[in-house]
């Protein structure tokens, strides 16, 4: 739904999540935008009718995340959901450490903080490498036109995640499909209520196995530990599993699509391939594909840049437009993987900033420098027009990536 605009430029009503139906498909949806400009703390309306606040700039988002005034849990009255399955997937589940405040958020949150500190990651990196070259060389042997998502950008993370959870990688297309359905905010109750029972069933079985057989995997550690449940261990590796190779699946191919737009950087990445850190982090920044916003509520009242935000009120928080605030990145409308761009807020920020982020960055380094290294003549399949996206998941990217080289 487009908003109205008023004629001091100033939208007159706005549901979220907002259409990205016009403007270009890596910018943010045009009406986030408009309140970035205008309006960067403002009142929204939801699938319900009820309201929340949408906060769009830097400053303001930042502050939030780090205010401990604003709660993460979602079953705090007035907690904001973007859809009817979004609210179920929360009634349904046993409620992971993302969606607590603390000190419980930290206590569950510290049994797994040894699993992604940098050196561990830096640890794996051969590992990663190696799945890599693998993954690629498959689809290079599969010959040309490929599609980049399923032959590339969604067995890589989906293989180190596995690696990393001790997940066995042949059920990957039973928690990929119902991966699919939790982030889709089109599903319905039902079809969410199906995919987290059969996910939840099949991590607890998983979890309840490594209890009687241990091994060095998360989930092994987890299961061996007496402070919590299986039941609590199995939902850990519920968001881990679903998080760790959705999230990355999407940045590697939608990355990949906004270098070959952006054809000049795409050849700085070619020809200088140790510029692939900073190419993430100006990818993490321009493309921000947690783009339907990062909710919390208030739970005491709040004053922020003279509004008042009451006690039980809802906030959508924008990281796609805060990532573009021009208050901070100079022209961020631009892609410029020479930029400095490490402040972005693509991972959050404040006590729940993204635990798997270090394994993340390391994963689309090796992906998109090991890519363009090897396939200098990547380029698409099809016209750039026919590209569709994912619009209605909780993770933008592309449905399909078709390439040759």
């Amino acid at each position: 739904m487009t908003p109205a605009t008023a004629a001091d430029g100033t939208s007159q009503s706005l549901v979220l999540p907002a259409s990205r139906a016009t403007g270009c498909p890596f910018d943010p949806p045009p009406a986030y935008d408009q309140a970035l400009r205008h309006e960067p703390v403002r009142r929204a309306n939801l699938w319900d009718g009820t309201s929340c606040w949408l906060l769009t700039g830097y400053h303001q988002v930042r502050s939030v995340l780090g205010d401990r005034r604003f709660s993460a849990d979602a079953r705090v009255p007035g907690f904001p959901f973007l859809s009817p399955g979004r609210r179920e997937l929360v009634n349904r589940t046993t409620p992971s450490f993302i969606r607590m405040d603390d000190p419980e958020h930290a206590r569950q949150r510290r049994m797994l903080t040894g699993d992604f500190i940098i050196k561990r990651v830096d640890a794996m990196r051969p590992q990663i490498q190696q799945v890599v070259d693998d993954t690629l060389d498959r689809m290079v042997a599969k010959g040309a036109p490929a599609d980049l998502v399923t032959d590339f950008a969604l067995p890589v993370p989906s293989l180190v995640i596995c690696l990393l959870l001790g997940v066995p990688y042949e059920d990957h297309e039973f928690f990929q499909r119902h991966s699919r359905t939790l982030l889709d905010l089109a599903s319905g109750p039902e079809p969410v209520r199906a995919s987290i029972q059969s996910l939840t069933d099949y991590l607890s079985d998983l979890t309840a196995r490594r209890r009687r057989d241990p091994d060095d995997s998360v989930l092994g550690r987890l299961a061996q530990r007496e402070d919590i449940s299986l039941g609590e261990a199995a939902s850990m590796g519920l968001l881990l599993l679903v998080a760790g190779h959705e999230t990355t699946a999407n940045m590697t191919a939608l990355g990949t699509l906004a270098l070959l737009r952006n054809p000049d950087q795409a050849a700085l990445l070619r020809g200088e391939p140790d510029l692939a850190k900073g190419a993430v982090e100006e990818l993490l920044r321009y493309l921000s594909i947690v783009h339907s916003g990062l909710p919390r509520v208030a739970v005491e009242d709040v004053e922020l840049d003279g509004t008042l935000i009451r006690a039980g009120e809802g906030v959508m928080l924008m990281l796609s437009t805060a990532n573009r605030d021009a208050g901070l990145f100079e022209d961020g409308d631009r892609l410029d993987i020479t930029r400095e761009a490490r402040r972005h807020l693509a991972f959050g920020f404040g006590v729940h900033q993204c635990l798997g982020q270090p394994l993340a960055r390391v994963e689309l380094e090796v992906a998109l420098r090991t890519l363009f290294g090897r396939l200098p003549g990547l380029r698409l399949a099809v016209p750039f027009e026919e590209i569709t996206y994912r619009t209605d998941m909780a993770v933008y990217g592309v449905n399909e990536l078709p390439v040759s080289w």
